[in-house]
């Protein structure tokens, strides 16, 4: 390829495709586009689950929640990921990307795919929520649009394999094998494959059901294989996640991981064993026998635990390392006092492995457990804990690793730091909150997905409530706009960068 088609980067030294680069700006815009739609659902959602406000009648309650799911939990990650895939590739390796313009078949399709769904949300033809079980059904244009982002996020996933195998080939990196952010992305992208598989496998019947052409949709089924999407996308986004803490430590305070084949060992336990956690969701069906649940959720789901535990040791010993050589010595937490809290990047990683350290990963062992997850199951307890997962931690990445993000690939010097400075604050703080008091809430017994906790919709069977669980409902409001202003912050300075930012 000419070098003419390349470009380096004046902060970082990489060598940039320029057709890569393209694709990164369209993944991450559309990106931010669908965090700001999902934001505006939670907003509303949130606002009506509060029941000093109650904001919501039930109709568009249902209709924002399932909007909110898909955007949030799909969309805006997915197209994130898309684009880390391209950058961990092509861009940390010094070559081409492998076909262009496939990428741009994959990026239609997902736009496509995403839109569609939308449309037919928001048009009261898809009132399924986010899980869309049978009996529920949906306009067949919306299971289409969810089948077209499974297939294009698919390719744009194989075009990433496709072009590690040419730097491979062309030797364009030194070491003998991936760096450890593309090694982990590797890992993302292979549970990615399993995960996109299952959606599409299962929306190509559930759309022909739709159509007539299918009599019947067995629930049992339809649960079984949707949540090797449901559950493993979340996996994915955990890999992920984690890959990029690895590249901000690296980019922020010269971390280096203390033992890198300890770190890529527990990249590969995550793609042997993190879906088998899928089965969780399933503990209170009558698929499996007590004995299977009882094994799946106490032996072989621990085994991606340990995954997670590595990396929870890895990545804080190797910030502690690299900032004690850098001179802060003093006492046990010097290093951390004097760790570079002003930059952005590096407080919204710190906030994403708190907040899935403690709140989404003890909870999600807790809540996994076949014994616990009888009681906590339907409650808001398992709606906290995966907002402390995702919200709080892999969108918290992703925040943090945009700041670095926009001068590499957008060419903009960070528009409005101060903003962007105490945007991880606002938002993290605001979620480890909401997440908090929303399992506290479901401690009671509060509904995971229920309008009106308050009196049931006029339901004529009354049922008080513990006055603390109102106290916690509250504490859940005010979190909630606390995470939505420092989420439009997110956005706003995002934009404000690639529109307004001085050029580099």
């Amino acid at each position: 390829m000419a070098e003419q088609n390349f470009r380096t980067c004046s902060i970082t030294g990489l060598k940039v495709h320029l057709p890569v680069e393209r694709l990164i700006k369209a993944n991450t815009l559309t990106a931010l586009i669908f965090i700001a739609v999902g934001g505006a659902a939670a907003l509303l959602a949130a606002l009506t689950r509060w029941p000093a406000v109650h904001l919501l009648g039930p109709e568009w309650f249902y209709r924002i929640l399932t909007a909110h799911g898909f955007d949030m939990l799909i969309v805006w990650i997915i197209f994130f990921e898309i684009a880390a895939l391209y950058l961990g590739s092509a861009v940390l390796l010094g070559v081409r990307l492998a076909a262009p313009a496939v990428g741009w078949i994959a990026y239609i399709l997902m736009l496509g795919g995403a839109v569609l769904v939308n449309i037919m949300v928001l048009a009261g033809k898809a009132d399924v929520l986010f899980t869309s079980y049978p009996p529920l059904m949906a306009h067949p244009l919306f299971y289409l649009g969810v089948i077209l982002f499974a297939v294009g996020a698919l390719i744009g996933t194989i075009l990433f394999f496709a072009t590690l195998y040419m730097a491979r080939k062309e030797k364009t990196y030194t070491h003998e094998s991936f760096p450890l952010v593309t090694f982990g992305l590797f890992a993302a992208a292979s549970i990615s494959v399993t995960t996109l598989i299952h959606g599409a496998g299962i929306y190509i019947p559930t759309l022909l059901w739709s159509l007539g052409i299918i009599k019947n949709m067995d629930p049992s089924a339809y649960r079984l294989v949707w949540w090797g999407l449901g559950h493993s996308s979340q996996q994915l986004n955990v890999t992920a996640m984690i890959s990029i803490w690895y590249l901000v430590g690296a980019l922020s305070v010269g971390m280096k991981p203390i033992n890198e084949k300890f770190c890529r060992t527990a990249f590969v336990l995550y793609i042997l064993f993190i879906n088998v956690a899928s089965e969780h969701h399933l503990l209170v069906d009558p698929v499996f026998g007590s004995a299977h649940k009882i094994w799946n959720t106490g032996y072989i789901m621990h085994l991606a635990v340990l995954a997670s535990m590595i990396h929870a040791i890895a990545v804080p010993a190797g910030i502690e390392v690299a900032l004690r050589k850098k001179g802060y010595t003093k006492g046990l937490f010097e290093w951390f006092k004097m760790a570079p809290w002003g930059n952005p990047a590096f407080s919204a990683t710190m906030f994403s492995i708190f907040i899935f350290g403690f709140l989404a990963g003890i909870t999600g062992v807790t809540f996994g457990n076949a014994q616990i997850n009888i009681t906590a199951h339907n409650t808001w307890r398992i709606t906290g804990h995966f907002h402390a997962t995702v919200v709080g931690g892999t969108t918290l990445a992703f925040m943090g690793v945009t700041y670095y993000l926009l001068p590499l690939i957008f060419r903009r010097q960070v528009w409005a730091m101060p903003l962007a400075k105490i945007q991880p604050w606002i938002y993290g703080i605001g979620v480890a909150i909401l997440s908090s008091s929303m399992m506290l809430a479901g401690a009671y017994g509060i509904p995971r997905r229920h309008w009106d906790i308050a009196n049931f919709g006029g339901s004529p069977f009354a049922f008080a409530w513990d006055p603390t669980v109102y106290m916690w409902l509250g504490v859940f409001g005010i979190a909630a706009l606390m995470a939505v202003l420092g989420g439009i912050i997110y956005v706003v300075v995002a934009f404000g960068t690639v529109f307004f930012g001085k050029k580099v």
